[in-house]
């Protein structure tokens, strides 16, 4: 009797041990509500994504920044966003995924040559300079679509559009974790249907997070202590996007685009915000 109850006792601590460490990893050292906070934001920022098709690293990254380290912070959303969009690119089917690769190479090459590029400099490269030169612009032509004006791309200049912004989102994707903006701003310049918006958005941020996860597993974001915290939030972040889809299914053209020209200028004030340190 003795024996067992002794070895009820070890076992039991050794299952708490188990259950403790295992906290840990998926933690980073965190504190209970910094964590389960980045869990609500992530749930809110899955739903956003599911709704429009992109955001979700935005949100993160931005909520995440007032109260988490910086390289955690972006490691954080590494996982969920690799996760949320092979959800989103496969959705139609893998045939129109493929095609779509096809179809954006030039944007694809651009922005993954940019990422392994801007990756490495991500603890040199200072992000104020980076986050006005692109969030001015961005919500300049997303408020003047919003306001009714019309910007669209003429045939002859997409396919130099496509590399300069692909570029662009590529190397501010390195650094921060984003790089869907520039895309947004293309797709909507070309009157791109809902579909293929969303398409096209989940086929592009999924090779670019793939190549985001490769290139901070070189450069350290990616290590022993932030993997498990980036591993832990892609449940909430997959959760949120499964509602979300159900809110884009019900969404015309029109009130989709309306929503993506908000949500985009949103996005542009946010990258200016950060820039001066509001």
């Amino acid at each position: 009797m003795h024996f067992r109850r002794a070895a009820r006792r070890r076992f039991g601590y050794a299952r708490r041990d188990d259950w403790g460490a295992q906290m840990d990893f998926l933690m980073a050292g965190l504190s209970p509500q910094a964590f389960w906070a980045a869990m609500a934001i992530t749930l809110f920022a899955g739903f956003v994504k599911g709704a429009v098709g992109f955001a979700m690293p935005m949100i993160m990254i931005s909520a995440f920044s007032s109260f988490l380290p910086p390289e955690i912070a972006l490691a954080g959303l590494i996982l969920p966003t690799l996760f949320s969009n092979i959800s989103q690119a496969f959705r139609q089917g893998w045939r129109p995924a493929v095609d779509t690769a096809i179809a954006y190479r030039r944007m694809l090459i651009a922005t993954v040559i940019a990422i392994v590029i801007s990756a490495q400099f991500v603890r040199a490269i200072p992000q104020d300079l980076f986050l006005v030169l692109l969030g001015l612009p961005i919500t300049i032509f997303a408020a003047l679509q919003l306001a009714g004006k019309k910007l669209a791309l003429k045939l002859e200049h997409r396919t130099r559009a496509e590399w300069i912004l692909g570029g662009i989102g590529g190397l501010y994707g390195g650094i921060s974790g984003v790089w869907g903006p520039p895309l947004l701003v293309y797709l909507l310049s070309i009157g791109a249907d809902k579909l293929e918006t969303v398409r096209v958005q989940g086929v592009v941020f999924l090779i670019g997070a793939a190549v985001l996860l490769t290139a901070h597993l070189q450069s350290g974001v990616m290590n022993a202590q932030s993997i498990g915290f980036s591993a832990a939030l892609v449940v909430p972040a997959m959760l949120g996007q499964s509602i979300g889809f159900a809110i884009q299914d019900r969404l015309d053209q029109v009130k989709f685009r309306r929503w993506t020209q908000i949500l985009l200028v949103l996005t542009g004030l946010n990258l200016m915000r950060r820039a001066v340190g509001f």
